[in-house]
């Protein structure tokens, strides 16, 4: 049995619906061939993706690594089918926060300068890799620890974490901040894109209650309003300057690693240069740091 494009769609739409019916009538087929298709699917893959066992549709684990998979691949190859793209090749770049922070336009810059044929495009994606193994994008800048199978990454920089905090906060008024003046305040997670967990804690000091929040922005809203705490990076600041927002050194936490990431196996061949330009960047603006 030979695999299609219409396989890896008719899986797509299984996964996205939870439910065969309503994926069968996304596609304008029948439920029979739908189940057909998928396993034909499964059949070639030998593995089962789909736990049909529940009332509700599940992925087994397997089935959700193909997912994850299956997208990047439809992606690449509706942009390969895309008219459009025969103009140019765009490099998307995605990010999920403060991108490369203050280097993030000296990267774009030098980039339109030295690679004019070759688009790049900054996507925020609020996803746990920046949409990379959606297939939105090519390449991410990603923070701290990338654990999602099939990437490669490359380390850029590491940041140092800063606090965020109303500006009339008490700890305002310190020059640094510890994780212990943290305990007894309520603190905001960003539970998707976030950079930080309760783990940063020692298990017996962490802070309670916990504000969990889906994105930056609403990370932001819950810090400005005065109903909690932030951790994050010394990206952050530059890009989210606020009258409402303070920020200060987190004294006793470790530094965040930077890395460029990108799929394993075929890539966009700016991918290299795109890395070689943001470490001469990165490079150019430690010398300058050293010199005073």
């Amino acid at each position: 049995m030979t695999i299609e494009l219409r396989h890896l769609r008719a899986f797509l739409a299984i996964a996205d619906e939870g439910n065969v019916t309503r994926a069968a009538a996304r596609l304008h087929i029948g439920q029979p061939a739908l189940s057909r298709t998928l396993r034909q699917l499964e059949d070639h893959l030998g593995a089962r993706l789909v736990d049909r066992s529940t009332h509700h549709l599940e992925l087994t684990a397997q089935g959700r690594t193909f997912r994850d998979k299956a997208r990047a691949a439809v992606a690449a190859v509706d942009a390969a089918l895309d008219p459009g793209g025969l103009r140019s090749w765009p490099l998307r770049l995605g990010h999920t926060w403060a991108a490369l922070g203050d280097h993030t336009i000296p990267l774009l810059r030098r980039w339109d300068e030295s690679r004019p044929d070759v688009p790049l495009e900054l996507l925020r994606v609020d996803d746990p890799t920046a949409g990379l193994t959606q297939g939105k994008v090519d390449a991410a800048l990603l923070r701290g620890a990338v654990t999602a199978p099939g990437l490669r990454t490359a380390l850029l920089l590491e940041e140092e974490r800063v606090v965020v905090m109303p500006a009339d906060s008490p700890l305002a008024a310190l020059p640094r901040v510890t994780l212990a003046d943290l305990t007894a305040r309520p603190i905001a997670l960003n539970t998707v894109s976030g950079t930080t967990t309760l783990d940063l804690w020692p298990r017996a000091a962490r802070p309670a209650p916990v504000i969990e929040v889906t994105n930056t922005d609403e990370w932001l809203m819950a810090i400005a309003a005065g109903r909690a705490l932030g951790v994050t990076t010394s990206a952050t600041p530059s890009n989210h300057a606020h009258p409402s927002l303070v920020y200060r050194p987190l004294a006793d936490a470790p530094p965040v690693p930077v890395v460029l990431a990108w799929r394993e196996g075929p890539v966009h061949p700016a991918v290299p240069d795109l890395l070689a330009l943001a470490r001469e960047i990165l490079g150019g603006a430690a010398d300058r740091d050293l010199r005073g």
